[in-house]
């Protein structure tokens, strides 16, 4: 009887080694498993950033052409705005020099009030 218990126990020994290998070897699949999901993610992650980034790139490049027709736009409302104040200037530039002028030579002293 004890040659069976210990063949029996033997037996549950060897089972009992052979689950651990089957557990080991599924902790390394799910180990490697989760390594490749880890890395195919990053780089999923990175794919979608360089299209992200391509996207913007388009849509600032379609976009900026019409700020840069505004602002050649605004420049030359400018510039036109500018030659008329310096013909505005021009045109009364003797004036206001002669104005100038007679209020500095042309003094007239006032006492000061007593209050």
């Amino acid at each position: 009887m004890s040659a069976q218990n210990t063949a029996g126990i033997q037996t549950l020994l060897d089972a009992e080694r052979e689950a651990s290998k089957i557990v080991q070897k599924a902790r390394e699949f799910r180990t490697k498993r989760v390594r490749e999901a880890r890395d195919e993610a990053k780089k999923e992650i990175e794919d979608y950033r360089k299209n992200k980034e391509d996207e913007f790139r388009k849509f600032e490049a379609q976009h900026s052409a019409g700020n840069k027709q505004a602002e050649e736009e605004a420049d030359k409302e400018a510039e036109l705005r500018i030659k008329e104040i310096k013909a505005a200037g021009q045109k009364s530039q003797e004036k206001v020099i002669n104005d100038l002028l007679k209020a500095v030579f042309d003094v007239k002293p006032v006492p000061p009030s007593a209050a």
